[in-house]
């Protein structure tokens, strides 16, 4: 069961920067599974339920027990079915009744359920005693998740890569080996810089029993999720480039604009006089992300800030004030200059110690 003692009591806030090249980072279904864009900036859009279900992806491939499965993984699709999958070896009515908190073993074993919350409203099934007295003795109504991300909407404008459009898979159709070959529906956009804004809510985290170690699993999982559900043909090419998580240690408190404290600096990324422009954008190397304002804030807020937990990768350079800090993952030496309380993860060092047998 969840040890309730260590639930989260103060708020963070988190910005969390991926790209994307040549590859969709989130196709639209309605729209012949394009890559979202705002119809009127271009820019590209990456939803919060498709970052959900990378980490819920990477949840499973660690071990953890979650409630929001994909579909085709063996289990009946009813919330019911999900719920009895898992809570784990119950098969009566009298299993569910020796449980003396139903609601705290299902808390316990569905790690997605305390990040992200999930409806509970079990129907009836007359045909089936165990669901029936599930809805009996447990129907938990909605848990409100106390982690949170809005969709990302890209830096840049992006432009579709249309030497990708359509692609001809050829395949053998005789028996002489003689080829034919189909078109391939496959829209990808040259490159994308996305910034993910996300909130962990104290008061939600009571409501679920969202706990410290659990934010900490967070640290590294965003950046795994992101390097190991992205290979797939059409999502490879995305990448986890800045994970800044700032714990706060005032009640109820939290800027709320961090991820709009970072813009391109088109200037520093430029070879020639003209800063660089969107269309010009291919790849990491041809971005510099300016920082400015954000350390400025973050300095701004240090005495309000418990810790500030920060991820970086060396490829993507940022910049302050006009002038190159260096890559990502120098930036908590910056921060820790001006005071700012800092925390670099090493994510392939630490994240062992998350998985459910450490």
């Amino acid at each position: 069961m969840t040890d309730t003692t260590d639930t989260v009591t103060n708020r963070s806030e988190i910005v969390f920067i991926t790209d994307a090249q040549d590859c969709n980072p989130n196709g639209n279904p309605l729209g012949e599974d394009r890559p979202r864009r705002d119809p009127v900036t271009d820019q590209g859009v990456v939803t919060d339920v498709r970052l959900k279900r990378y980490l819920r992806d990477q949840l499973v491939d660690d071990g953890h027990g979650v409630f929001v499965k994909k579909t085709g993984d063996g289990t009946s699709g009813s919330r019911a079915a999900l719920a009895l999958d898992v809570l784990g070896d119950v098969s009566s009515e009298e299993d569910l009744e020796a449980m003396d908190d139903i609601a705290g073993e299902f808390l316990a074993n569905a790690l997605d359920v305390r990040y992200f919350g999930a409806t509970l409203s079990f129907n009836r099934d007359p045909e089936n005693d165990v669901h029936a007295a599930l809805v009996e003795h447990f129907d938990g109504g909605n848990y409100t998740g106390p982690v949170q991300f809005s969709p990302a909407r890209s830096l840049n404008a992006v432009e579709m890569n249309e030497e990708s459009n359509s692609l001809t898979s050829v395949i053998s159709t005789t028996d002489d080996n003689e080829t034919g070959g189909f078109g391939l529906d496959d829209h990808r956009i040259k490159y994308g810089l996305f910034p993910f804004h996300g909130l962990v809510d104290e008061h939600g985290a009571a409501e679920t029993g969202l706990t410290d170690a659990d934010i900490e699993r967070l640290d590294t999982l965003c950046w795994r999720a992101l390097k190991n559900q992205t290979i797939s043909r059409s999502k490879v090419g995305q990448e986890p480039r800045l994970y800044l998580r700032v714990e706060y240690d005032t009640e109820g408190f939290h800027d709320g604009g961090l991820h709009n404290a970072v813009e391109l600096d088109r200037e520093l990324a430029s070879d020639t006089d003209e800063p660089m422009s969107d269309d010009e954008l291919r790849n990491v190397s041809d971005v510099c992300l300016d920082v400015t304002v954000l350390c400025d804030r973050l300095e701004e807020l240090a005495d309000r800030i418990e810790t500030v937990t920060v991820v970086g990768s060396p490829y993507l350079t940022v910049s302050y004030d006009g002038e190159v800090l260096g890559g990502a993952d120098d930036l908590p030496a910056e921060l820790d200059r001006r005071g700012v309380p800092v925390r670099t993860v090493d994510v392939y060092e630490e994240f062992e110690a998350t998985l459910p047998d450490a």
